[in-house]
């Protein structure tokens, strides 16, 4: 494949289309077997990167996302009673796999979502690292042992398995996102039907297909399913449906906040990662080669499209203008091109839409009293002055704005960051904290006090605390999440895990009498 002149041609996509187990027309719909013939409407895939079309997919329908509930049901009492141990076998197939396809996963994902290929390959990264921590979790799902108050009595807690779960992605991380719930789910006795985003519904179907095969090696096809469709049919069906146990979302506010009122109606459980407002607080001790590099990296990673992007820098007051002059030089040095182009920073916008509205939000916010200081307008020829195909490019933008502007509390899922001043770490602790979002923050100094309280119960707000690396790039062995309108759900690493199962607490009597707990007596 050649990658040099940072496009592939339509023989070349083919090729690694079908390397990946995917035809050029491609049903939506698997379990156990490929679906012929989804009762969905067909849709093309187009590539953000050129406007290039990659693949038709013919989309699951209400039934088709039914009988892939069907098999993940009738497969679970035997993936359940797969020892632990075994699972994390199974799933440790599925990271050696995923090395042996590394490359092409991470073409295909930087095809689908534009997003540079070095950060693709960093995204197939992490599913492999998922994977790696499922194993070991796989002989660590410890309950606990209690002394109880009475004699002859043992109480414990234990946990189980909740059945099958619903896991909805986002376009931004198309494949991690579900390794996250997946393999971790999976390694806990649970199966898990995907619903992925419409627009990257071929690196859903390629990882499916790689995962799939090796469960259905093993004799557990449709552990995994996948039904790619709209949002409002099978997404709705998902939310609404009583076989899940648990759906997992990953998405905007109101997406999060539609899944949390259908489930919660049924008073099922729900795992929530929506948007996020992130900020990054340079105090003036801070050490500026290191400060601006992470702030860059934030900002314009993903084409400033992830949750976990930086939205506002918050700089103190004695030093903000030089580091003013500081940003604009480094967003100045982003090499805007095709993102399979090495040198390339920053790629396309997921669609035209996502462009149209990072205009109308830059509008807004001058209307507001923002200042745009660098940025903003489309880009249609790269750093090498090369056309640049799609209408999708953009250039990161940075804004001088106050906390007075209702545009500095909304997330604009777009490479646009708010300057902003602040004169003592209590105040900049303010400004960070006062957004509906709670998802990253950062804090860049090296003062261990301001560090320390930045990070305790008066500090930060979000479930994500940094200090001297930006709010991007989580590690996977930590847990992943956030507070307010960022949904409270908690994925990944730490205990997780707890969030795919039931804990049981139970007592067992080996005595011959019968104490009664507080105390009680009852005698006939």
């Amino acid at each position: 494949m050649n990658l040099l002149d940072a496009s592939l041609e339509r023989t070349e996509v083919r090729r690694l289309l079908a390397r990946l187990g995917i035809a050029e027309e491609q049903s939506g719909v698997v379990h156990e077997e490929w679906a012929e013939s989804p009762a969905g409407e067909p849709w093309t895939v187009v590539s953000p990167a050129d406007g290039g079309d990659l693949a038709t997919v013919r989309s699951g329908a209400e039934e088709d996302y039914d009988d892939a509930v069907y098999v993940a049901q009738r497969v679970w009492p035997r993936w359940r009673d797969c020892p632990a141990p075994r699972r994390g076998l199974i799933v440790r197939e599925m990271a050696e796999a995923l090395r042996m396809a590394q490359e092409d996963l991470a073409v295909l994902i930087t095809l689908e979502t534009g997003k540079i290929l070095a950060e693709s390959r960093g995204e197939v990264q992490e599913m492999i690292d998922v994977a790696d921590f499922a194993v070991g979790l796989s002989r660590q799902l410890y309950g606990r042992t209690m002394p109880s108050e009475r004699p002859g009595h043992r109480l414990m807690e234990q946990w189980h398995p909740l059945g099958v779960i619903g896991c909805l992605t986002a376009f931004n991380f198309p494949a991690a996102v579900w390794s996250w719930n997946a393999f971790v789910a999976a390694v806990c006795g649970n199966c898990v039907v995907w619903k992925p985003s419409e627009r990257t519904p071929l690196t859903a179907i390629a990882v499916q297909k790689l995962c799939g095969a090796i469960l259905a090696r093993h004799g557990y096809g449709g552990v995994f399913t996948l039904v790619c469709g709209a949002g409002g049919v099978v997404g709705e069906r998902m939310a609404a449906d009583r076989r899940l146990a648990l759906v997992a979302a990953t998405g905007s506010t109101g997406v999060g906040r539609r899944v949390a009122e259908v489930v919660g109606a049924r008073l099922g459980r729900t795992l929530l990662e929506l948007g996020g407002n992130n900020a990054a607080i340079v105090m003036a001790d801070a050490d500026p080669r290191l400060a601006v590099r992470a702030l860059l990296f934030g900002a314009v990673g993903t084409a400033g499209q992830r949750c976990t992007s930086i939205r506002r820098i918050l700089l103190q007051r004695s030093v903000a203008g030089e580091y003013r002059e500081y940003l604009v030089r480094a967003w100045e040095k982003v090499r805007v091109g095709h993102p399979l182009a090495a040198q390339s920073l920053c790629g396309p916008l997921i669609d035209r839409a996502a462009v149209r509205r990072m205009q109308e939000g830059l509008r807004a916010m001058r209307e507001q009293g923002g200042e745009v200081l660098y940025g903003g307008e489309t880009v249609e020829r790269d750093y090498e002055g090369k056309p640049l195909r799609g209408g999708c490019y953009v250039r990161p933008a940075l804004l001088n704005s106050h906390g007075g502007m209702a545009a500095v509390r909304e997330e604009l899922f777009a490479p646009v960051v708010h300057l902003m001043e602040f004169e003592d770490l209590d105040e900049a602790i303010a400004l960070n904290n006062a957004v509906p979002q709670g998802l990253a923050s950062a804090i860049f100094t090296g003062s261990v006090g301001a560090a320390e309280q930045f990070l305790s119960p008066r500090g930060s707000d979000c479930g994500i605390a940094n200090v001297n690396i930006g709010t991007s790039g989580a590690e996977i062995g930590g847990a992943f999440g956030g507070e307010k309108e960022t949904g409270g759900g908690r994925e990944s690493g730490g205990d997780s895990w707890k969030a795919y199962m039931r804990r049981q607490t139970a007592t067992i009597n080996s005595s011959r009498e019968l104490p009664l707990a507080q105390g009680i007596r009852f005698d006939l």
